[in-house]
């Protein structure tokens, strides 16, 4: 069994992934739009470039996402996408670059269960945990 998070977008799922790709340092594996999918008819026209599925794989590990349409659309709430790393330089980094434009919750600190934790919601409106192993 595998669980993978999936984000909602209200259109900027395309330009979320492409950020998230590069901040996380992973690759896009698959996308396709509304007008490139057999749901092309069930969208107005100015949706057809929006993103019907996309797949980032981040290692072993895959984020997915689309746009939702409309109603269809509702704001990220009662999760957060958690992501840890071994180093306290590369949690830093990654929070930083979510963190731009985005929203700081709990800043980038030691806590008691790690040398790097912090949590955000970014410019997306996707909230994250971001944080570094404990070191040995």
């Amino acid at each position: 069994m595998d669980v993978t998070p999936y984000l909602t977008f209200n259109g900027s799922c395309a330009a979320a992934f492409k950020f998230y790709e590069r901040t996380l340092r992973g690759k896009i594996s698959f996308v396709q739009t509304f007008g490139d999918s057999p749901a092309k008819d069930q969208v107005p026209p100015d949706w057809r470039d929006k993103v019907v599925h996309v797949r980032l794989e981040v290692g072993n590990k895959a984020l997915m996402g689309s746009d939702a349409p409309g109603p269809h659309y509702q704001t990220p709430q009662g999760m957060s996408v958690s992501v840890n790393v071994p180093t306290f330089t590369e949690a830093r980094r990654i929070f930083e670059a979510l963190a731009d434009d985005g929203s700081v919750t709990m800043p980038f600190a030691q806590t008691f269960w790690s040398p790097g934790f912090g949590m955000l919601v970014d410019r997306f409106g996707t909230p994250w945990m971001i944080g570094c192993e404990q070191a040995a």
